[in-house]
């Protein structure tokens, strides 16, 4: 590369540099760090060219692997001293020299793993010089040749280039670009090859439109070819590839579904040792109902037999695969009975491959800490549980009821674990045929309750527990009698972990009851959980375990809060409790075990009502009050929720008499109700660690770090803040003003749902404590008006737009109704509505344009987008007859309405019929 042209000084500078920013001494690699950046900001050029140039001399496969990743961060990231990227500022002459060395770099660098951050560089510059209209004329015909290279490397180098810069080849002729596709996919001498031709050549079906989609279908045989010849370990980044297209294009994969199910089972079902004739393994999955478990082999725990570990990572690929197209396209799979049956019985057996020797780690456990947990089969729980939400009851009850019922006859206890447990998981995605055979389903869990093996009876609770919550008000309707005589026994389990996780069970069940139905067990519940709270009061020799502690205040809390005002017979054995609590709970160790009693206290409080609680109300407090003035703990992440929930809980209690406490309790709320949304952007390709608390999206090939835990804060507040000015509603009154400065925007903090409804619900409730307090005025009426109206003509989601339909409506009705609002804001309703009621007819009409059979296929989701608008379309309608009962714009809204596809014409069809 002798035509790059940089001064020897210069050189050896950044060879020092480049050298430092690789040392373990954060001095040295931080003073490099600054020199980067000042050299950067006097001459950009120069330096640039500098590392480009490094990255094709520099004599370590490290050091030249370094200086390409540092090239492609600093290309294109905002300089420090202008907000253009780097590579904006520099001229046509420096860019062509920097594409010459990458191209030199990509067809020359000897050692595979640089090369591949060269093709991660030429492909990032590619991209983004094409964003701006810059081409880059030398890349594709370089690929092209390079594609036809007898080096292995360079061949795989070429399709790597082809996956990250697919547009490089989506406007040539789909025959020729098929043509070179199927060659790489056929690669006789590599398997390198192979996966990048596979990577290609999904990135091409993926960018390409229908029409040109279409053309290319050939290219399926060939990718799904690539599966069969290859050795077992090498499958699971191929199936990974595969099920990217999955779940972007499901579609594609329609016309091969039988020729998959040739190929899958021996991927997902564990192979039998069928002794004496090591030929014939497993029968057809689809042609027997017999449930063999796994062997030995399958399910040891802590020995890796030869080859255990890669045949799992292929099983969970496959798997992958398998669940990932059944989500993507459920109407094309759910009426294939052989593709069900096969992933129904891969997640079975997999449940049930729990390491033997693990029982007594995990009754010592605390379930926050199991160790336990990391050999325990979550994969094939999770893809049980999202096939049976995708493929719905009808399609997968009857498989998994084909094997469940011996599983739970099993001599072996994992199977019988796996089989309540698998109830559990397909329970919400089948619950509507379910609930017609519940009363056998419950006849199968309950016996399990007085299994001999503790993890079964643990599992018993768990199934109970989560079909109290995915049938709720069913269940507990219909078979309380049979659970409570399970429950309640279970809570003097003698394993903690069993008798912890009956409490939990409790609650979902108390999540979903009427009243009535709890009271006549209610004594015999609080009477085992005090035992359980306090085992000393009975045995002095008996300390409870601190996760038990945790869990009982918790399900006391539920079962006060559903049994309301008759749990005040309680009260007084239980409240002192927790006051004691709150009171000397005070180590580290002890944070979760206060936050729940606060909790539970503030809950009794509210069931009994203020005469009870009166009493202990200013304890309470003055506890609450010191908590809250206590040195903040960094590492205490629960107490600011916790505190925020707590004194909403004795707001309500208290009524009006909470109003002295306002001073108090306002100053944080309202800091956190107006806290900012915590957001980091990161380069797509810039290392990040995942953060408790934190989501990462990606948005204009950027990675961007949501903090989720300060939004749900937020959103707490907002919801607080309702609580608080419902209840006190006069009393609220010096805060409108300030809470309605922090609403009217959070109508518009689209990053978090939560956020937006509780403040279009806050709204009113405000309004209406300024009418009754005297601090309402005009300005800040109009003001709210007029940004509701903005909000309605911009809001694009049906199901917000219906509750600011209801907030304004609420708010109007508040002031005194349609008279109260000025000409203006008529005027300015009118046309806000008339915008959106375009927007859902443009929609409809859209839809209604689609084939016959798309909509058939996607009729579920469809549905409940329709839904939503159609909410929305009634919510406006209450609004415009209350504005004026003859409004012009009603007949509007019925017309959208009937534009709709009226799915609901369609409810009669069987679940199981669709589109395959």
């Amino acid at each position: 590369m002798a035509d790059v042209i940089v001064p020897p000084d210069v050189t050896a500078e950044v060879i020092q540099i480049l050298s430092n920013l690789v040392q373990g001494d954060n001095t040295i690699r931080t003073s490099a760090e600054q020199a980067v950046d000042e050299r950067l900001a006097q001459t950009p050029e120069l330096y640039l060219l500098a590392i480009a140039q490094f990255a094709t001399s520099a004599d370590t496969e490290l050091m030249r692997s370094f200086s390409l990743v540092l090239l492609r961060r600093l290309l294109f990231r905002p300089s420090t001293s202008q907000r253009l990227p780097i590579y904006d500022q520099l001229g046509s002459q420096a860019i062509d020299t920097l594409q010459r060395i990458l191209l030199h770099s990509l067809l020359h660098e000897p050692a595979a793993v640089v090369r591949r951050k060269t093709v991660d560089s030429v492909t990032d510059l590619s991209n983004n010089a094409m964003k701006r209209g810059h081409p880059w004329p030398a890349l594709q015909p370089q690929v092209f040749a390079m594609a036809e290279n007898a080096d292995v490397l360079t061949r795989e180098s070429a399709f790597r280039v082809f996956a990250g810069c697919p547009n490089l080849i989506l406007d040539l002729q789909t025959d020729a670009v098929v043509s070179l596709l199927q060659k790489g996919l056929q690669d006789p001498q590599s398997t390198e090859v192979r996966l990048a031709s596979l990577r290609a050549a999904v990135a091409f079906l993926c960018a390409c439109d229908l029409s040109q989609q279409a053309h290319a279908l050939a290219l399926m045989y060939p990718m799904l070819n690539t599966l069969p010849g290859l050795p077992r370990a090498q499958q699971p980044p191929f199936l990974s590839v595969l099920t990217d297209l999955a779940s972007s294009n499901p579609h594609l994969f329609r016309p091969h579904i039988p020729a998959l199910l040739t190929f899958l089972p021996s991927l997902l079902l564990p192979v039998v040792d069928a002794g004496p004739t090591p030929t014939i393994a497993r029968p057809n999955p689809g042609g027997g109902s017999t449930f063999a478990f796994p062997p030995d082999v399958q399910s040891t725990g802590g020995e890796d037999k030869d080859g255990t570990g890669e045949e799992d990572e292929v099983r969970k690929a496959a798997l992958e695969f398998m669940t990932t197209l059944s989500e993507a396209k459920p109407a094309m799979l759910k009426g294939v009975d052989a593709w069900v049956n096969i992933v129904v019985r891969g997640c079975l057996e997999g449940m049930g491959e729990i390491p033997e020797d693990d029982t007594e780690a995990w009754l010592e456990a605390d379930p926050a800490e199991d160790p336990t947990d990391d050999s325990y089969p979550h994969t094939f729980e999770h893809s049980l549980d999202r096939v049976a939400c995708a493929l719905g009851g009808q399609a997968v009850l009857p498989p998994a009821f084909s094997f469940i019922p011996a599983m739970l006859a099993s001599h072996d206890w994992r199977l019988r674990h796996a089989g309540l447990m698998a109830i559990a998981a397909i329970a919400e995605g089948t619950s509507k045929v379910m609930q017609q055979e519940l009363g056998k389903v419950i006849e199968l869990v309950i016996p399990m309750f007085n299994d001999p093996h503790p993890r079964v009876r643990h599992a018993a609770c768990q199934c109970i527990g989560q079909l109290c919550t995915d049938l709720e008000e069913v269940v507990q309707e219909k078979f309380h009698r049979l659970i409570f005589a399970a429950l309640i026994p279970a809570l003097e389990a003698p394993e903690a972990r069993v008798h912890a996780h009956a409490a939990a069970a409790l609650i979902n069940f108390c999540e979903g009851v009427e009243r009535e139905t709890l009271i006549p067990y209610l004594d015999e519940i609080v009477e085992r959980l005090l035992k359980l709270l306090n085992p000393a009061a009975t045995d002095a020799s008996k300390q409870p375990k601190r996760y038990v502690q945790e869990q009982v205040i918790t399900t006391l809390a539920m079962v006060a809060d559903a049994s309301e005002a008759t749990f005040a017979k309680h009260y007084s054995a239980i409240m002192p409790l927790l006051l004691n609590v709150m009171q000397n709970a005070n180590g580290p160790e002890y944070r979760k075990l206060r936050v729940k009693a606060m909790e539970c206290a503030g809950l009794i409080a509210i069931a009994v009502g203020r005469d009870i609680f009166r009493p202990d109300s200013r304890t309470f407090v003055e506890l609450l009050m010191r908590i809250q003035n206590s040195p903040v703990d960094p590492n205490d992440t629960m107490l600011s929720h916790f505190l925020i929930a707590t004194w909403a809980k004795v707001c309500q209690a208290l009524g009006e008499e909470f109003e002295p406490y306002l001073p108090i309790v306002m100053p944080p709320l309202l800091r956190v109700a107006g806290s900012k949304a915590d957001i980091s952007v990161y380069d797509d390709y810039e290392e990040h660690e995942e953060r408790d608390g934190w989501e990462s999206i990606t948005m204009d090939g950027r990675q961007v770090g949501i903090k989720t835990s300060a939004l749900e804060d937020k959103c707490q507040a907002f919801e607080t803040l309702l609580i608080h000015a419902s209840t006190l509603n006069a009393r609220f009154g010096p805060y409108v003003a300030q809470v309605l400065e922090l609403a009217l925007p959070g109508l518009r903090f689209y990053i978090h749902d939560g956020v937006q409804e509780a403040c279009a619900m806050l709204v009113p409730i405000l309004f209406s404590c300024g009418k009754h307090s005297g601090t309402l005025t005009p300005p800040m009426v109009g003001a709210t008006f007029s940004q509701l109206i903005t909000c309605i003509g911009s809001e694009t989601d049906a199901s917000f737009l219906a509750s600011l339909f209801k907030c304004f409506l609420d708010t109007m009705l508040v002031v005194g109704g349609p008279g109260a609002l000025a000409p203006e804001l008529h005027a300015a309703l009118a046309e806000a509505v008339k915008r959106q009621l375009q927007n859902v007819a443009d929609k409809r009409k859209a839809r209604a344009a689609r084939p016959q059979q798309e909509i058939r296929e996607d009729r579920e989701d469809l549905a409940l987008i329709e839904e939503m608008e159609d909410f929305a379309l009634e919510d406006l309608a209450k609004l415009l007859r209350t504005v004026d009962p003859t409004h012009p714009l009603l007949i509007a809204v019925s017309s959208v309405r009937e534009l709709g596809l009226h799915l609901s014409d369609w409810e009669g069809e069987e679940e199981g019929v669709g589109g395959s």
